[in-house]
């Protein structure tokens, strides 16, 4: 062994990288799918951002094309913090793509889309000595090994790992099929004996540290159907760790010599659910094995980490977005489920979500001109057609842009009555956004689907990352039957937020309808959370008090730590009445930004749609009212 340096990573996996598209009707033939939900998928691809997510420093080499699907998989990989340096974009090939289904809990028909695709092009000039090095171990798939180039490239890997006294991990990942050993159409396909494939996996065998297969793939690999006989062959090639997984029944691990009884190797402890979908469950078995295995953990505890990981990906839809974080390992862990299907379970899914969503900047800007009964008020005084707000609202864009200057940490809110357009060109400043909902000015609250539309299938036409903003006028005083019209709104919009994967910001003012002390604000948003309603955001009125905003900070930490944090909101105040308010609430730990509106473009739309001012000077304007609120924020 040569001198190495301390391994900057903890694991490489090698090998496969595609797109999955899984038929969201369950129970239904994939011929009868009629709508697709996108994930990352591939079992190395899988594994790294399943480590990832469990607090391990991953990284993965693979293929992907040069168009958006390929662009998908690196900035996702991205977004959870895996290491792309090993990702090669192929500008003459496709990335793969695999079409899935669930069709019951023993049928989960696919197709693997794979001619001369990314991925199966990978070659060994593309494995780097030091960037092998860097790592504790390396993940070889067993599905590359049916490839020449690619299998060239694992096996240079794994010389480089052991010249550099690194791991090797041997995932079996046997898929028939794409040893050419089925048809298209068999891609569910787990196993078929083949002497040709057994001769392939066992030649690396003895090189590994670890070898991780359900027993039809150590059958494979071991060249037997008799579980004990299959291991037996592989511990005749290898000393590596062998682990044996079993679905339903956990895993068993065999450190050493190969007992008699497969029930007689080590154990962790189950965790029976409900299988909801089986595909991807290895990968994420493996996440859980490796974030104890390479932490040096006991074998029982890397067995536990891998059973609960593997319990989650069965009971929920996709691969890699389900795969748990540590946080959420951690809470199982410690608190189980009173629920068989875990995606069943609403404190076990919202450490999920709040644990994957996208990262933020630490503080939001935003300009909100998301108005719509406002401005068409101000039309109507100037005389001035409703269609012109659309313009109008594409020059406050321009204005936040001018003031954000490519920088980070700038929003805006817009609507899509008036603000179609400007919703269009704000994404191209890489603004967070955030949409309306309610019908404005609804007290009890409504939405705007409500007359003529669903509120899921509206919320699943908006840009992934586009945030649902709920305004309501509330306060503790209200009546009994108004509250509980709104509260029903409100948990209709966080349920359908949750389900379709957007965040969701809720804004409370109260001070419209009765009085505002010190505790006003958090008793509602006490009440809110004790319905089970938990915005990744609020929108919050400047509070009368350091003691109204340690509140709201105490309620915060108590019900969801989790929570992004409150934005201050302006209602059309003076400028200085609003400085005032971010100065006020600087204590508050909470408060993470603004969202302001009509004390920046108030009055200059007015001017603007009377004919007053032209569009530069209406960008300007409103750039110098939101510029300096950005300065008193960023100085407060």
């Amino acid at each position: 062994m040569t001198d190495t340096p301390v391994p900057t990573l903890d694991v490489i996996t090698i090998g496969r990288s595609s797109v999955d598209l899984y038929g969201q009707q369950i129970g239904g033939r994939l011929e009868d799918m009629g709508s697709f939900v996108k994930a990352v998928g591939g079992c190395p691809t899988n594994i790294a951002i399943g480590t990832a997510r469990l607090g391990l420093k991953s990284a993965v080499i693979t293929r992907v094309g040069d168009e958006q699907m390929g662009r998908f998989i690196l900035e996702q990989l991205r977004r959870e913090g895996v290491d792309t340096r090993g990702v090669v974009t192929d500008p003459k090939r496709l990335t793969a793509l695999v079409i899935l289904g669930v069709r019951d809990e023993h049928t989960f028909p696919l197709i693997f889309y794979r001619t001369d695709c990314a991925d199966a092009a990978l070659h060994e000039s593309e494995i780097d000595e030091a960037f092998i090095a860097s790592a504790k171990a390396v993940v070889v798939t067993g599905t590359h090994f049916a490839i020449p180039d690619a299998a060239a490239a694992q096996k240079k890997a794994i010389a480089f790992a052991r010249k550099h006294g690194r791991k090797v991990v041997f995932d079996v990942d046997y898929r028939p099929n794409l040893w050419g050993l089925a048809g298209h159409a068999a891609g569910e396909e787990r196993y078929i004996r083949s002497e040709t494939v057994t001769e392939h996996l066992q030649a690396i065998m003895a090189e590994c540290d670890l070898i991780v297969g359900t027993e039809e793939e150590l059958h494979a690999a071991g060249g037997s159907e008799d579980t004990v006989t299959a291991i037996r062959a592989i511990r005749s090639l290898s000393k590596a760790i062998i682990v044996c997984k079993r679905g339903p029944m956990g895993c068993v691990v065999f450190p050493g010599a190969i007992p008699d009884a497969i029930e007689d190797g080590i154990k962790g402890p189950g965790f029976p659910v409900e299988v909801y979908n089986v595909l991807g469950a290895g990968d994420a078995f493996m996440s859980g094995f490796l974030r104890g295995w390479l932490r040096d953990e006991p074998i029982e505890t890397a067995c536990a980490y891998a059973n609960a990981c593997g319990a989650f990906a069965v009971s929920r839809l996709l691969c890699s977005p389900e795969s748990p974080t540590w946080p959420e390992l951690q809470y199982f862990l410690k608190h189980g489920s009173r629920h068989r299907a875990l995606r069943r379970d609403a404190e076990i899914n919202h450490v999920h979500w709040a644990t994957t969503r996208a990262p933020q900047a630490p503080t939001i800007m935003a300009l909100a001109i998301d108005h719509r009964s406002q401005l068409e008020e101000m039309a109507a005084e100037a005389g001035a057609p409703v269609a012109r707000i659309a313009a109008f609202k594409t020059l406050a864009v321009a204005a936040a842009a001018r003031v954000a200057g490519g920088r980070s940490g700038f929003g805006m809110l817009i609507d899509g009555t008036h603000g179609r357009e400007a919703l269009f060109r704000a994404r191209d400043h890489g603004f967070w956004i955030a949409r309306p909902l309610e019908l404005p000015g609804s007290r009890p609250l409504a939405l705007e689907t409500d007359a003529d539309g669903s509120l899921g299938s509206e919320l699943a036409e908006w840009p992934v990352d586009h945030v649902a903003k709920c305004l309501c006028f509330y306060h503790p005083d209200d009546a009994l039957e108004l509250k509980a019209a709104q509260e029903a709104v409100l948990k209709r919009v966080a349920l359908a937020c949750r389900q379709v994967g957007r965040e969701l910001l809720v804004e409370i003012i109260a001070s419209k309808h009765g009085p505002v002390g010190d505790d006003t604000i958090a008793s509602v948003m006490r009440r809110l959370y004790r319905l089970g309603i938990r915005p990744d955001w609020w929108k919050l009125e400047g509070q009368p008090s350091p003691a109204a905003w340690a509140a709201i900070d105490a309620v915060i930490a108590e019900c969801d730590p989790y929570c992004r944090g409150v934005l201050l909101l302006g209602l059309d105040a003076p400028e200085e009445a609003v400085a005032e308010a971010f100065r006020g609430s600087r204590a508050a730990s909470s408060v993470k930004g603004f969202a302001v509106g009509r004390t920046i473009f108030g009055d200059v739309a007015r001017q603007w749609l009377a004919g007053k001012i032209d569009d530069e000077g209406a960008t300007t304007q409103m750039a110098e009212r939101f510029g300096r609120l950005v300065s008193v924020w960023q100085g407060r």
